[in-house]
Order: structure tokens, then C-alpha cells, then sequence
């Protein structure tokens, strides 16, 4: 199965809107637990273990086994790790894992963490909770028995309340910045391989109350091109309140999907405010042309990056000037942190990147 097999697909309406109910002026008054930021603070990062034959096929499993230890291993330079696995789950190596690697017995069939791991969440005492995103499979394209349960089981097992969102979907297709915003693409959430019965209104509304924000800015996205249907982590992020990187070429490209919803996605946030009426400063990073992937369907995205305590993991492709300049990018958007950059084809190859593959448990 690939997780990005391009499609032609038409393109959904936009809207940006607040929340129903919520006041944009003060959302932290308003709502009783919010999701900090990722570059917050964090206590560890949470990651599984790939073990589907029947998604990768052995050798190209092999593959993503071997990019999912130096991604965890190079985390635990900087902090704890949680490795997701069971401990005769199929490939685990435990002398390859770092000693900053722990293992927690609880079952995965597959490595994206961002989607299927838990969304932490804090009170104002600093105490946390899970908000339940029910993981279905990215309407349910993929069998998922184990990862649906992993969000549930991480909470059991640290001892913490889950707040159920009252929807279907997953993390990496939604940005929140920490102070009340989240900005998201409309084609996989209000679509009926996830919230058949939700309109837009609902959902933002209901995704706002279970993580503090009080607007959300939709863009489009585009329906059925991907096993996604187009996470906006691939494309753009909220660096912090007020401030958004993307990833995106210089003009839309002819004939291509996902050019023209990039593009689309840009001119909604050039003209978008946040929750506290701020216009959006946008930062732009390089696309890579010239890279050691040669599959049409490759995902070669350098803000699919994580930030982690001290440092930003994230993607190198071979492109010596792209690379080098997203590099510089990110170390003027975060100073202070170690940007260090990873080879994790086996990853692109299967339709995601680092962002996807971790999940940040605030301190």
C-alpha cells in the first residue's frame, strides 16, 4: 500500500471561521486544558515500532526499522524516548536502541505516532491529560486494530484522564500554536471517511474545546490524493503564535494537485488573522529538486520536522542547496537549538517524515 499515490482530484472550499461558543479575545480563559506548543518544554517523546509486512513488505519494512532507530536515537541525544513495541514484536533490535530508549510493551502495527499516539494536553496547575483524536486507519484505508487503542493505552499507563474530542482524525493533520489557533486542511476532517455527520463548524468547534484553541483556520487540502487526504504538517506549521512556516515552490506548477492546493493554502493564510486578531507572518522554505529519490510519489518535506528539548530534527534529501538553506532556515526560526538533519528515505518512500513519526509529551 503507499501512503501517497497522486490522484486528480478536485479541490474543497475554504473557510476560516471561530469556534462557536469560544471567545477569540481570551481563549485560555475559556477553556479548561490547552495543548502547549511543540517547542515547549518536553518531558519525552513518544515513537512506534513498524512491524506490517503486509503495508511495507519485508525488506522495505526492514528499511523504516532502520530509519525509526536513528530518528529515536538521535532524539535521545537531546531527550528521553518511549519506544512503542512489544518486546517480540517483529524486527525489534533492543542493542541497536540507544540506552535513553525505553520500551513500553504496548502494540503498534505501524510507526506514525504523530496520528495514532496520544495528543497531550495541560491545565492550568501544569497537570496532563490525553485528548482522545479517535485514530480510524485515515478513514480507515489501513487496519489499525492496535493503533487505534495506543492513544487509551499511553494514558492508562501514565495514569492520566482522556478527554474525549468527540472526533475522528489524526494530530498531523492539524497545527495549533499554542495560543487558541489551529489551522488545518477542510479534506481530512470534514470528510466522510472520518466525520461523516460533523460540518466544519462542528468539528473545529469541538477540536477547539478539547485543545484550547478558539478559531481554526480551514484551507482546502485535496480529498483522496493520499492515505492522508493531505495533512497540513506536510505543508506548513506554526513555528509560534503569529508566526507559520511552508514548504513551497516559487509559482503554482501546471497539472499538479499539489501545487495548486499549496498555493491555495498560502493565499488563505496571507490574508487569515489568528485567535487574537494578529496577521500571520509566513516564512517560506525550499523545495528539493535534486534528490536521491527518484518514486513520483516521494515525500520530500523539510517542515515535516520535530522540534525536540535543545534541537530540530529534521530532513535532508540529497539536494545539497536545498538542504542547506532549509537547514539555515530553521536555525534563524529556532535559535538557540542544534538543527541536525537525517537521511530518512525509507520514511519519505512511505509517505511521511519525522513530524509524523513522533509524538511530544510536554514536562
Amino acid at each position: 500500500m503507499n501512503r501517497r499515490s497522486v490522484l486528480q482530484t478536485g479541490l474543497a472550499s475554504s473557510v476560516a471561521f471561530a469556534a462557536p461558543g469560544c471567545a477569540p479575545a481570551q481563549p485560555s480563559q475559556t477553556m479548561r486544558y490547552e495543548m502547549p506548543l511543540e517547542s515547549a518544554t518536553h518531558l519525552r517523546t513518544l515513537m512506534q515500532w513498524p512491524t506490517s509486512i503486509d503495508v511495507y513488505g519485508a525488506r522495505a519494512l526492514s528499511s523504516v526499522q532502520a530509519a525509526i532507530i536513528d530518528i529515536a536515537n538521535t532524539i535521545a541525544e537531546f531527550e528521553p524516548v518511549a519506544m512503542l513495541a512489544v518486546s517480540h514484536a517483529r524486527g525489534l533490535d533492543r542493542p541497536r536502541l540507544s540506552g535513553a530508549v525505553e520500551v513500553w510493551d504496548i502494540p503498534t502495527d505501524d510507526l506514525w505516532c504523530r496520528d495514532s499516539g496520544p495528543t497531550f494536553v495541560k491545565d492550568e496547575a501544569g497537570s496532563l491529560a490525553v485528548a482522545l483524536v479517535q485514530f480510524n486507519g485515515w478513514g480507515n484505508k489501513q487496519p489499525h486494530a492496535n493503533d487505534a487503542r495506543i492513544a487509551g493505552r499511553v494514558a492508562e499507563r501514565l495514569g492520566l484522564s482522556v478527554i474525549d474530542s468527540g472526533v475522528v482524525g489524526e494530530q498531523g493533520g492539524l497545527e495549533h500554536d499554542g495560543d487558541g489557533t489551529m489551522l488545518a486542511h477542510a479534506s481530512c476532517w470534514v470528510n466522510d471517511n472520518r466525520n461523516p455527520n460533523l460540518t466544519a463548524d462542528q468539528i473545529a468547534g469541538r477540536l477547539g474545546d478539547a485543545l484550547g484553541a478558539s478559531k481554526m483556520i480551514w484551507a482546502p487540502g485535496i480529498v483522496g490524493a493520499d492515505i492522508t487526504d493531505y495533512h497540513i504538517d506536510a505543508l506548513a506549521r506554526f513555528v509560534e503564535p503569529g508566526r507559520i512556516v511552508i514548504q513551497i515552490d516559487g509559482e503554482i506548477v501546471p497539472h499538479d494537485p499539489w501545487s495548486a492546493a499549496a498555493h491555495e493554502t498560502l493565499a488563505i493564510l496571507e490574508q487569515a488573522t489568528d485567535a487574537r486578531g494578529r496577521s500571520l507572518e509566513i516564512v517560506r522554505l525550499p523545495e528539493p529538486f535534486d534528490i536521491r529519490a527518484h518514486a513520483d510519489d516521494f515525500v520530500a518535506s523539510y517542515v515535516n520536522y520535530y522540534v525536540c528539548n535543545h534541537a530540530v530534527i529534521a530532513a535532508e534529501f540529497g539536494d545539497r542547496r536545498a538542504d542547506d538553506e532549509a537547514r539555515d532556515i530553521l536555525a534563524s526560526l529556532y535559535p538557540g537549538r542544534e538543527i541536525v538533519q537525517l537521511n530518512i528515505d525509507p520514511i519519505g518512500a512511505s509517505g511521511g517524515g519525522i513530524h509524523c513519526a513522533t509524538q511530544q509529551q510536554p514536562a
